[in-house]
């Protein structure tokens, strides 16, 4: 976990670690979610770059008679 701190102009810099991980790149927009007692920042991709992120899930579970 990393710890940051909020400037008198309420901004926070993203952790060098964090941001090599996720790829950030200066520019790049988020959106900004309160959730229960937390902040969430949740990077903005575009469409193009999520194909394929769920390469290797397994989808086999078991469906109702109906659903088929």
């Amino acid at each position: 976990m990393e710890t940051v701190t909020i400037s008198p102009k309420f901004q926070v810099v993203i952790p060098q670690r964090i941001r090599e991980v996720m790829g950030l790149r200066a520019g790049e927009k988020a959106h900004v979610i309160h959730y229960r007692d937390r902040i969430e920042v949740i990077p903005v991709r575009r469409v193009q770059k999520l194909r394929g992120f769920l390469k290797g899930i397994d989808t086999a579970f078991a469906r109702e008679g109906d659903r088929v």
